[in-house]
């Protein structure tokens, strides 16, 4: 019955919504933008208003269900909680992540990381940016923020592949892959450490502060870490791919770098890091002419939002003169803001500035190379590879 009410969505496949999103996405806001989309299981809202409507409204719209994928691979914690327990989880973490303690407390050594990390792939034979610096810098940054330098950068990225994958694989119905057990209980472990240690931390912090108790704090940093490592990464390389693939706006950048906060934000808007984000209805709701019944998942399309263009004129392109590309609902909206948005901003801002010096040191003005895959995800979004050739010397 729903198939027939909602047609479009009805023909939406996984591999259309993780290889090329954008024109099924396009189609589902112009006819059904709240349309039912059995591939996901989901309801899909891809209309900006309506993705605003669900993301603030926490008593309609939950992410408190044990459905809740994120909750079932690394355990409760702020992400899958409404309410004054979500309150209680999230300010454990505000502290660090305010903007004027990152400045102070993690900057220099975001910018020191970048220059190190972008300094070893331009050496390579074929330097390769996603694996080569936005990968290990998230790690790097979100390793120094909670005061875990030991802990290997390698191993990390392993983990968070795997738990990536494991998210995945929930959202279309497969079973979580049986390793995330192993690789939870050697993330728990370092953090078991940690917290026993005597050596100042993040992680010793919530110890000390008690405002979570012990047994909470290993999901809670596992889930911070990965909300740092997987949407950093992708913020990341997306921008280096925006960039690369618009000469004519890097040659801009290059030019004038006061313009680089602005072509994050433009790179943010048109391709989300973290694609969706879920919410389950509490009660029978209506959303843009649409009743929904209590208990279902509501899948809320960020980049499709992104892309409205009852917001943003000729939406598709890549334009960082746009006078309202800070509208993008990248970040969500409501309680569940990213937490960490401001150490993100300073990590791609950092990679770009370590590229555009890099190139002026060189001599040389580097250029995206076939070879390169650009973005796909069904969840995260990021490009496999941003390739670089030399292109013009100078």
């Amino acid at each position: 019955m729903r198939e027939e009410q909602w047609p479009v969505g009805a023909s939406v496949t996984v591999d259309q919504l993780t290889e090329s999103p954008y024109e099924v996405l396009a189609s589902l806001r112009a006819v059904e933008p709240v349309s039912w989309v059995p591939a996901t299981g989901a309801w899909f809202v891809t209309r900006r208003d309506c993705a605003i409507e669900a993301m603030k409204d926490t008593l309609r719209f939950t992410v408190d269900d044990e459905r809740f994928t994120t909750a079932r691979v690394l355990g409760t914690s702020m992400l899958s909680l409404d309410g004054p327990e979500h309150a209680r989880h999230r300010q454990a973490f505000v502290k660090p992540f305010r903007p004027k303690l990152v400045r102070e407390q993690v900057e220099a050594r975001i910018v020191e990381h970048a220059r190190r990390l972008m300094s070893a792939t331009l050496e390579s034979d074929q330097p390769e940016l996603r694996a080569g610096v936005a990968g290990p810098l998230a790690v790097a940054t979100i390793l120094d923020v909670l005061g875990l330098p030991e802990v290997d950068a390698d191993d990390v990225l392993r983990w968070y592949g795997a738990f990536g994958d494991a998210i995945v694989a929930l959202t279309v119905g497969e079973d979580m892959p049986a390793e995330i057990g192993d690789r939870l209980a050697s993330l728990y472990g370092h953090v078991g450490d940690a917290m026993a240690s005597d050596d100042p931390s993040l992680v010793r912090q919530l110890v000390d502060d008690a405002v979570l108790r012990d047994d909470e704090i290993p999901a809670a940093v596992a889930v911070v870490m990965f909300g740092a490592i997987e949407t950093s990464e992708g913020m990341t390389a997306n921008a280096f791919w925006h960039l690369l693939s618009h000469p004519e706006t890097l040659d801009r950048v290059r030019a004038d770098r006061s313009l680089i906060a602005v072509a994050i934000d433009e790179s943010l808007r048109l391709e989300p890091a973290a694609a969706v984000v879920d919410r389950y209805t509490t009660v029978d709701v209506e959303l843009g002419g649409v009743s929904i019944p209590a208990g279902e998942l509501v899948t809320i399309s960020l980049l499709a939002a992104n892309r409205d263009p009852e917001v943003f004129a000729d939406p598709d392109r890549f334009d960082i003169d746009r006078p309202n590309l800070a509208q993008h609902v990248t970040w969500a909206v409501g309680p569940h803001t990213c937490l960490g948005l401001h150490v993100a901003r300073a990590e791609t801002r950092a990679a770009l500035e370590a590229f555009l010096d890099a190139e002026a040191e060189l001599g040389v003005q580097f250029v995206l190379v076939s070879e390169s895959v650009g973005p796909r995800g069904l969840i995260f979004r990021k490009p496999e590879s941003v390739f670089l050739g030399s292109g013009t010397h100078h």
